[in-house]
């Protein structure tokens, strides 16, 4: 007997199966009558026995109560004396029928709950064997419409059920249906519900009597990925707990397989952003490199106009200062744009040394001059500020930036603050100004290359200057913030990390 006959279906209705049970009592009867004369009547009595086993694994549990009894009856009419008759001459043939009887029903139990058993395993198996063929499927998923297509495939196989896949909008936090919900009425409200929760969610019959949907939430690894509604008519609607274990297997795959598909999305995005940026990089290399020259030269012819014997006319003089002045600021963005693009590729060398902040400050206040003149620095730095490892040239880049940046949107004559001072593990520099400050919103988008803020429209400029002190910063491992003084101005704030300083012993000792 093999494990398929077992877990097998009838293959016969109500009437065969008592048909053929009547044949197997009757030829068991027929085979069993020439060998009465020659067998023990217990040892016919086993020979009904196992007609009663044959017909409970081949035809079922009712099948074989009914050879039971038959089996028992023609034991007594045809081979207990007096044969052909009920009568019977001897009371120990009615501890034989009992006996007979009770070993037949309990045979039948058995092998009935043996065969239920083995149906549920065979079921099992397929459903396993099901699900493993759909893991496969969804793991070679490329989008989403081709995991809806797979997994209504293996409902409308194991469960007569249709799916819905219930997606997070573009916040992330409300679940809209992606995919048609024709075959299943969808309640949003309560697929909400099973989107923020753990556990499945039933629904109410809308889309009839008797034909619930139910939403079981696709939980990912940090979050769940969305709802999965299945509409199913089983019985009077009440899904089976193996129906739901299924259900909840099927979400898990589904999860993992969404997952995926959006863990794949963003590797693109973020490889195409990359090789967004560095082609911008390479352009903006390639040209710097090449306007580099003709603007040296520029500055150059305009300096030498100056120097003419016999010197030119005013008005002449005050077109060559002017030239002379649009050069250098040319000459000095393409300088920011050269910068920008070697730090974007990742050419540019720290050349770090433990050294006082005070002294990058002065030489960088002494460097702006005349962009500085019409607005006074205020210094305040703490005076137990650690040394500090970092590249000299290029915080004095850094602070160059954020001054200039304070002094051109800051009114005439007002005054621009430096405030340092350590802060646990960092050094906090701060640039204070008494301008308009920065918009409300956006503020971290200021730190991207060629962006400006909103007060910034009316200078200058060419939205690289934060950019570039981002990039510094951030390469000496800190970090980079703007915001807005309560009393008014805009304040851009950085932090240096303080690492182990070396020990300066005191001059006075």
């Amino acid at each position: 007997m093999t494990f398929e006959e077992l877990a097998g279906e009838p293959r016969y209705g109500a009437h065969a199966r008592t048909a053929l049970t009547l044949t197997a009592c009757a030829a068991t009867t027929a085979l069993a009558t020439p060998l009465r004369d020659h067998l023990d009547l217990a040892n016919i009595v086993m020979l009904f026995l196992l007609t009663v086993l044959f017909v409970a694994v081949k035809l079922g549990r009712n099948a074989a109560i009914l050879a039971s009894v038959v089996s028992v009856l023609c034991f007594d009419v045809f081979f207990v004396p007096p044969r052909l008759s009920l009568v019977v001459s001897n009371v120990q043939y009615v501890v034989t029928f009992a006996v007979m009887l009770v070993t037949a029903l309990t045979t039948t139990h058995f092998t009935a709950v043996l065969r239920q058993r083995a149906e549920e395993a065979g079921r099992r198996e397929r459903r396993t064997q099901a699900l493993y063929d759909l893991a496969k499927r969804l793991a070679g998923a490329i989008s989403v419409d081709h995991v809806l297509a797979a997994t209504r495939e293996f409902l409308q196989s194991q469960l007569a059920a249709a799916p819905v896949l219930l997606l997070p909008d573009k916040h992330g936090d409300t679940v809209i249906a992606s995919t048609p919900a024709d075959e299943v009425q969808v309640e949003i409200h309560v697929a909400q519900v099973a989107f923020e929760g753990t556990a499945f969610v039933r629904g109410s019959d809308v889309g009839g009597p008797g034909r619930h949907t139910t939403y079981f939430p696709l939980r990912g690894s940090t979050r769940n990925r969305g709802v999965l509604a299945v509409a199913f008519a089983e019985g009077d609607g009440e899904p089976s707990a193996a129906s739901l274990s299924l259900l909840d297997a099927l979400a898990s795959l589904v999860a993992v397989a969404l997952e995926r598909l959006h863990y794949a999305d963003v590797a693109r995005s973020v490889e195409m952003r990359m090789l967004t940026e560095r082609l911008r990089s390479s352009i903006l290399s390639a040209l710097s490199h090449d306007l580099r020259t003709p603007l040296t030269a520029m500055v150059g012819l305009a300096d030498s106009l100056t120097l003419i014997k016999p010197p030119l006319p005013p008005a002449a003089l005050d077109v060559s200062q002017a030239l002379h002045q649009q050069a250098v600021r040319l000459t000095g963005l393409v300088g920011n744009l050269l910068d920008m693009a070697r730090l974007n590729a990742g050419n540019v060398t720290l050349r770090r040394e433990w050294q006082p902040l005070e002294e990058v400050v002065g030489a960088s206040i002494k460097m702006l001059g005349e962009a500085l003149a019409d607005h006074p620095v205020k210094v305040h730095l703490d005076r137990s500020l650690p040394l500090v490892a970092f590249d000299a040239v290029l915080m004095e880049r850094v602070l160059c930036n954020l001054l200039e940046n304070a002094a051109k949107y800051a009114p005439a004559h007002s005054a621009i603050e430096l405030h340092g001072k350590r802060e646990g593990d960092v050094v906090a520099v701060s640039v204070m100004d008494h301008g308009p400050g920065f918009a409300a919103t956006g503020r971290e988008s200021l730190f991207d290359m060629f962006v400006r803020g909103v007060h910034e429209t009316a200078s200058p400029g060419t939205g690289l200057g934060l950019a570039i002190c981002k990039a510094i910063v951030e390469a000496h491992g800190g970090t980079i913030e703007a915001d807005n003084r309560p009393e008014g101005g805009g304040v851009v704030r950085f932090t240096l990390p303080v690492g182990n300083p070396p020990i300066v012993e005191d001059e006075s000792a």
